[in-house]
Order: C-alpha cells, then structure tokens, then sequence
C-alpha cells in the first residue's frame, strides 16, 4: 500500500491496514460509531498517535462560524472521515476535501465500512499543497 508519490503513504497506508483488519472482522452493517471504536483499537494496537472525535473551529473570513468534530486526526498529519454507507456519493468526498481546507491540512483519508467491501479513498488539498511549494520555492531563492 505505499507509493512514493503520496505524502505520508507509508502512514496512510498503516491507517488503511487497521481499517481492512475492522471490516474482515466486523463486516459491514453496523453504526458508524462502532467502526470509529474499532478503528480506535486497532491504531492502539498499531502504536499511531491520534485524537478521535476533535472538535475543531470553521471559519469563515476569520470569523469563527462553528465547529466539526473530526472522527481521527493521526498522527497530527492525516486526517480520517469515517461512513458507513452501502455506497460513498461525490457530495462525501467533497466534504472531505472542504474538511482538509478549513483544517489546514494537506492529507485525509476517506474510509468507509457500509459496503460489502472495504472502500477508502486517499484525499489530499491541493491548495495547501499549492502553498506549501510555494513557500519552498521561495526560501530557496
């Protein structure tokens, strides 16, 4: 499951492990919050640091508008949406991506246990990753 060409893949890739050892074992069918406590276990197992359920500020034009509780955020790099639906729609990769902006993260993993088989989908904020180029670019000049 690594491949160089992501960021954090060698991470991503063990959070992904934990989450196929849930699926086989639990298959699909239950709450979300059941995977969420799973997956919990299982990263324990696995020695990742995480926080589970943080509750994180939205803003909007520096103006605090709520807050999102994030199901994982590993590792202080890679944050982890949880489903449990027979099948992910475009709307939840979108709020996915909408997660990782207002985060400021670069990384995220969308994973869900609803379906027979295990689906994740690796997410990553282009903007962030946009900024973060640039601003090496120009401390190397």
């Amino acid at each position: 499951m690594i491949n160089d060409k992501y960021k954090y893949s060698e991470l991503s890739g063990r959070i992904i492990g934990c989450a196929i050892k849930v699926h086989s074992t639990l298959g699909n069918g239950f709450q979300e919050v059941i995977y969420q406590r799973c997956l919990a276990i299982e990263m324990n197992k696995q020695d990742l640091g995480f926080a589970r359920e943080l509750e994180m500020t939205i803003e909007y034009e520096g103006i605090n508008v709520g807050t999102r509780r994030v199901d994982f955020l590993v590792e202080r790099k890679i944050m982890v949406e949880l489903k449990a639906l027979t099948k992910l729609e475009d709307v939840h990769l979108a709020q996915t991506l909408n997660y990782l902006e207002v985060y400021k993260l670069e990384t995220g993993l969308l994973i869900n246990f609803g379906a027979k088989s295990l689906e994740f989908k690796r997410v990553t904020n282009e903007h962030k990753l946009a900024k973060q180029q640039l601003n090496e670019h120009k401390k190397s000049k």
